[in-house]
């Protein structure tokens, strides 16, 4: 990583062109796609290491597979703020959060400004979201809409309506996609149609359903390499309280019986089960907690058995989500529905797996701005397999608008996906004038897991983080080439001037571009 021949001249950082984006804000060319019908599926938390199509070295997701294999799939997929609220924001709006207002998840999303669901509405689609909101006040732009409260619950959960709140038995990722198809079925047939299926899976505390309790008990899961990282020279990574050994409560998110928990309610979901959902849930986890209890661990022994219990509960519920993703895929396929319905996957951030010990998201890092994205096209899309492009979340609400036939708002920030998804000729036209860098910016401090505020510039190779704040004021720069685990802080490395200045012009670029003037 030393060597003076890494480091690349300027000429060579690769870094975005004066003109941002694809080619302009709706492309050079005319879409040749017919108006399609839109199923966005989106989750919470789902990291692209536990979905298979990604990574298969943790679990299997055969039915997001299936998604890749019939359409493409983006490699290089990033957010712009890796936190829930903030993250559905930049969603609606194709703009940063500082462009829409909402920074973090204190702050109650202003819903009369423009969103893709409201120019959709313009253009003749019928418009639906079922499940998670998280914005607060009542979702606008949509014709149907019932949303989980808050972070919504796993058991028998609770759905807002224009009518009242009602409370519904079962599954909340069941009951997500059947309220999904139900809408399906009595929707206007002669009308395009953007429907939003928005998960709570796989939100902490990472429950599944009753009928996949026992999946995955006897897998172990190889711990990742920088598991005990000791965060030499990284000062905001120092000071997290994200991490499985010290912050990870044994009854609140392993389901731990009578100990101890920083929690109000360490058992909440549990109290909200019926007779047989409990008595499912006991017959696994009450052994499991009687051998914890009888092991008496401490020490290197318990963080790892703690990564153990969290990986395994997380991935059962992912099983869960992939199986509701199949069934949903099944009704638009017996439906005829596929033959002109792009189906999108998307989380709202990535997680970590235990890379450097952690669980939970915030940073910048890779674990946490990377994000699944995966599209599945109807045969007037010519495009298939990997798309490696730098594309961000602030570029769907564009997409879709394109997708449908409109004009994209100016006011928007990002850039649609659409040329990236054209015949191969198209494509690559494209991919030779698409951006080199992308921007990012987390606001959520003093909050929750004490990630300080940062920002940044990602470029296909280099990333330069800014913490800042009353108590931090530190710059951190990552060779992805060489350190793809973000290790070696090399900021200071004078081998990487060039870049660390490049890098630094670019950020006050991308900046000036998106108009933060936030600092």
């Amino acid at each position: 990583m030393n060597d003076p021949k890494l480091i690349v001249p300027l000429s060579l950082l690769s870094l975005v062109p004066a003109t941002v984006g694809a080619a302009g804000k709706n492309g050079d060319s005319e879409p040749s796609i017919n108006r399609p019908n839109i199923v966005y599926i989106m989750t919470d938390d789902h990291s692209y290491q536990m979905l298979s199509a990604y990574d298969r070295s943790h679990m299997s997701t055969p039915n997001l597979d299936r998604m890749a294999r019939a359409g493409v799939k983006f490699t290089n997929s990033f957010v712009c703020n890796s936190i829930s609220g903030p993250s559905r924001a930049v969603l609606l709006t194709g703009k940063h959060s500082h462009m829409n207002g909402m920074i973090d998840n204190s702050v109650v999303f202003d819903s009369t400004q423009l969103t893709f669901p409201k120019v959709l509405q313009t253009l003749g689609y019928q418009t639906a979201i079922v499940g998670k909101w998280h914005l607060g006040g009542r979702p606008a732009g949509f014709d149907f809409w019932t949303i989980l409260p808050g972070q919504g619950n796993y058991y028998n959960p609770d759905f807002i309506t224009p009518q009242g709140t009602e409370k519904c038995d079962g599954y909340v990722t069941n009951i997500i996609t059947d309220k999904s198809i139900d809408w399906l079925k009595h929707r206007d047939t002669s009308r395009p149609f953007c429907l939003m299926v928005h998960h709570k899976a796989v939100h902490r505390v990472w429950m599944s359903d009753t009928t996949d309790l026992e999946c995955f008990e006897d897998k172990v899961f190889d711990i990742p390499e920088n598991f005990y990282d000791d965060y030499a020279y990284r000062k905001a990574a120092a000071l997290q309280e994200m991490s499985i050994d010290k912050d990870m409560d044994l009854a609140y998110d392993l389901k731990v019986r009578n100990v101890k928990s920083r929690f109000w309610e360490p058992y909440g979901e549990y109290n909200r089960m019926n007779e047989a959902q409990k008595k499912a849930w006991d017959k696994v986890y009450g052994p499991i907690n009687e051998e914890f209890a009888a092991a008496d661990l401490s020490g290197k022994e318990l963080v790892e058995w703690k990564y153990q219990r969290y990986m395994r509960d997380y991935a059962k519920a992912v099983k869960s989500l992939d199986d509701n993703v199949g069934r949903l895929l099944d009704y638009l396929e017996k439906e005829g529905l596929l033959d002109n319905t792009v189906v999108v996957y998307a989380s709202d951030q990535g997680f970590y797996m235990g890379e450097h010990g952690w669980f939970d998201k915030r940073f910048m890092y890779e674990e946490s701005m990377r994000t699944p994205l995966i599209m599945m096209l109807p045969p007037s899309f010519q495009r298939h397999g990997d798309v490696p492009q730098l594309v961000q979340n602030i570029d769907y609400a564009p997409t879709f608008i394109e997708m449908a036939g409109g004009v994209v708002p100016e006011e928007m920030q990002g850039v649609s996906l659409l040329p990236l998804l054209e015949s191969k000729r198209k494509a690559s036209s494209a991919a030779r004038h698409w951006r080199r860098s992308l921007y990012y910016h987390y606001f959520e401090y003093p909050a929750e897991h004490a990630v300080r505020r940062h920002y940044g510039v990602r470029s296909e190779r280099y990333k330069l983080i800014h913490f800042y704040g009353d108590d931090i004021d530190e710059w951190e720069l990552y060779d992805l080439k060489t350190d793809p685990t973000e290790m070696q802080n090399v900021y200071d490395n004078p081998r990487y001037k060039v870049i660390r200045e490049a890098l630094h012009a670019e950020l006050e670029r991308l900046r000036e571009h998106y108009k933060d003037d936030t600092l």
